[in-house]
């Protein structure tokens, strides 16, 4: 019975466990667990970039290395990453050095321009000038620049200073810029006509600062004459005796403020310092040229020698001035031509000095001319090449032709139909057309080959 149990009892527990119904609860311990995650963000809900890996193990090991320090950690980067180190360091020294420089454009020329004016006034002038030379717009500037003199004039500026006629002078190149060459000469006029009329009324103070003003404005003034000179003889204007006249009031005007100070031995501590003689020679050049023009050679030939006697150095304009004296020279009267004769003998003219004896005789001018050309033509060979300029070659290229028509005048044809050919190979050297044409002309009227 014993064994019956026995076996009955596992038979039973089996069944018991196959017709026990299944428990739909577990224990909690019993649960398996679920990784914690968190709602997905659709602003970060994007795909790994494949750099993180690499930025990941470069910030750990930049981590790891960090010194602690600006240039430990900074090896610690070009180690890392050379190349992207590399060119944040050249990106930020380039944009410091725009901004030094930015900052250095900005008071130079934007503040350090006007620092002489109030700055009121170099308000109105900047955008003045914008309007000029930046976004060319004649009205606007106009408006701005006279806005600029009422400004100094309710501020107390004197009217006679440097930075006042500077304004106006700079209307005046406005007006040149937009080809209003009638404009221009009002403007220029008008400050002619304040100076003069300042120098007449104060001119003859003794005090010092009075004096060292005059000769300031004096030689604004005769700037002022050359400019004008120079709009007159414009083909849009063509007044040349105006021109002559504002010329020659210059000239004289240069000439007889330096006298006085030679004579009174005036120093520039006492008044002030006077015309350079390259100022002065370029005064008087521009009154010679105005007489080549109108064909007065005989009034242009003593003041292209006053020019060369200004002269402190021998350069290419040197050789402008001999090509310019020989072409008046075989044209004008014979008393200018013994004068050239005895400057061309000698390193100094002077101007109180007349010549004397016989009349000279159309070759003898002629002669004389054919001296200054060809002593243009030594001077610009002797020139070094770092002082040669283009002027050099146009100036010995009018050398070399006025030597040819020089020739012609004597009679002597072989003489120019080598001087023209000559004159024709340098023009084309020089790559100037217009000497090329002049030269092969007068070589085929004379039977040349050019």
């Amino acid at each position: 019975m014993s064994g019956r149990y026995a076996l009955s009892q596992p038979i039973r527990l089996a069944f018991r466990s196959q017709l026990k119904p299944r428990t739909t609860t577990r224990c909690l311990h019993n649960l398996p667990r679920r990784p914690h995650t968190l709602p997905p963000n659709p602003r970060t809900n994007h795909p790994t970039p494949l750099l993180s890996p690499l930025l990941q193990h470069t910030r750990r090991t930049f981590a790891k290395d960090s010194t602690r320090t600006f240039f430990g950690n900074a090896r610690i980067l070009f180690r890392n990453s050379p190349l992207q180190f590399s060119l944040a360091i050249l990106i930020l020294c380039a944009a410091t050095g725009m901004l030094v420089y930015l900052n250095y454009f900005y008071q130079t020329y934007i503040l350090g321009a006007y620092h002489n004016f109030p700055p009121e006034v170099a308000a109105k002038l900047r955008r003045a000038i914008y309007f000029t030379k930046t976004d060319l717009q004649p009205n606007e500037a106009v408006k701005y620049y006279k806005q600029a003199l009422q400004v100094a004039e309710e501020v107390g500026m004197d009217p006679m200073s440097d930075e006042v006629m500077g304004v106006k002078i700079e209307v005046a190149g406005l007006m040149e810029r937009i080809q209003n060459f009638v404009k221009a000469i009002e403007v220029l006029e008008r400050v002619r006509a304040d100076n003069l009329r300042w120098i007449e009324v104060f001119g003859d103070r003794e005090d010092m600062d009075m004096k060292k003003k005059r000769t300031r404005i004096l030689g604004k003034t005769v700037a002022v004459h050359v400019k004008l000179a120079e709009h007159y003889s414009n083909p849009a204007v063509w007044e040349r005796d105006m021109a002559e006249e504002r010329l020659v009031w210059a000239i004289e005007t240069v000439f007889k403020e330096r006298q006085r100070r030679d004579s009174m031995r005036v120093t520039e501590e006492e008044e002030g310092a006077w015309m350079s003689d390259d100022e002065i020679g370029a005064a008087t050049e521009a009154l010679a040229q105005n007489y080549a023009d109108k064909e007065q050679h005989y009034l242009a030939t003593p003041l292209y020698l006053q020019c060369l006697a200004l002269k402190e150095t021998t350069d290419c304009h040197t050789v402008t001035l001999m090509s310019n004296l020989a072409g008046s020279l075989a044209q004008q009267s014979p008393r200018a031509a013994r004068a050239a004769q005895s400057y061309a003998q000698s390193t100094h003219i002077q101007s109180s000095s007349a010549p004397s004896g016989p009349v000279a005789t159309k070759e003898q001018m002629i002669q004389n001319a054919q001296l200054w050309a060809q002593k243009a033509i030594d001077v610009a060979a002797k020139m070094r090449p770092e002082q040669r300029t283009e002027e050099c070659d146009v100036g010995c290229v009018v050398a070399t032709h006025n030597l040819g028509e020089l020739a012609e005048m004597l009679g002597d044809r072989d003489g120019a139909r080598t001087a023209y050919g000559q004159a024709v190979s340098l023009a084309r050297k020089a790559g100037w057309q217009e000497g090329v044409e002049n030269s092969s002309a007068r070589l085929r009227e004379l039977g040349g080959t050019k």
